[in-house]
């Protein structure tokens, strides 16, 4: 994807704080344990992942190369320390970290630079974790929904450039089921938040929502909208402490409470959970 289309989430940030689903806190332990650790998020956005990190009582800190992303996890989360900036250089000491993480932003990163970075500023033994909500295509009706929105960041798996880059060892995998309720209206916001909505002429843009309406009218509920159901993708792998932790030049952590600058299937029918919502 273009550097276009990755920077143009800030012009849309307050559509994605309000249309993008959040992560089960089952899934956010799993990638970062449950005994408090020191977690960078990388990509951390308005804050989706951030908030589940907090609440398991780890100290995060936060950093997003997008300002106006940041300022709305600034409003929700102001214990949270944030930072400006991306995953090919982060402003932080070498072995800073327990835990780097990132929520549906890691196909965004020039992975060349970015993966030495974060293993640069893990501590032995730490891990990367990464993670992405994916609405789970194998029910007609959200396959529809797909095809009409796009899934360009459907097909995530980072286990080869992570497990083959050096730094890392395996890659395990986990998958959680969850659901976000959308209505009328943050359905819209949903889609305007993806990065080829956000592009578009505003014709365009009309356009594609006019289609995500008549979408809603067919098969959502009034008032009660409707049951949006994702697949939790999740990836970790230990940093490989035989790697020299030299990729970078050390630079200086942020002092604590400062904010920064720069630093196809189809569902055979067995599935009860998938009869529950397949609402046509």
């Amino acid at each position: 994807m273009s550097d276009l289309h990755a920077r143009s989430f800030g012009s849309v940030a307050d559509a994605y704080d309000r249309g993008r689903p959040s992560y089960p806190r089952e899934a956010a332990a799993w990638l970062t344990g449950e005994r408090p650790a020191t977690v960078l998020e990388l990509g951390a956005g308005t804050g989706k992942l951030t908030r589940q990190l907090v609440e398991l009582g780890h100290d995060v800190h936060a950093t997003d190369p997008d300002e106006a992303m940041l300022a709305i996890l600034r409003r929700d989360l102001p214990e949270v320390r944030t930072a400006v900036g991306g995953a090919e250089e982060i402003a932080a000491p070498d072995a800073s970290y327990d835990v780097v993480a990132s929520a549906q932003a890691f196909h965004w990163f020039d992975l060349d630079r970015a993966l030495p970075e974060i293993a640069r500023v893990l501590k032995p033994g730490g891990r990367i974790a990464l993670v992405w909500n994916e609405r789970d295509e194998r029910i007609p009706w959200v396959r529809k929904l797909g095809r009409i929105i796009g899934s360009q960041d459907q097909d995530t798996d980072p286990t080869e450039p992570v497990s083959t880059c050096g730094h890392f060892g395996f890659v395990e995998d986990a998958a959680f089921k969850h659901w976000q309720g959308v209505d009328r209206e943050s359905i819209l916001d949903l889609v305007r938040s993806r990065s080829h909505v956000a592009v578009m002429d505003e014709e365009a843009r009309a356009e594609k929502l006019a289609e995500v309406r008549a979408f809603y009218a067919d098969y959502g509920r009034g008032m009660d909208g409707m049951q949006l159901p994702y697949v939790v993708r999740c990836f970790r792998s230990v940093v490989n402490d035989s790697i020299v932790r030299h990729a970078a030049p050390a630079r200086s952590a942020d002092e604590p409470g400062e904010d920064a600058t720069p630093m196809e299937t189809t569902s055979d029918g067995t599935d009860t959970d998938l009869l529950l919502i397949d609402f046509k």
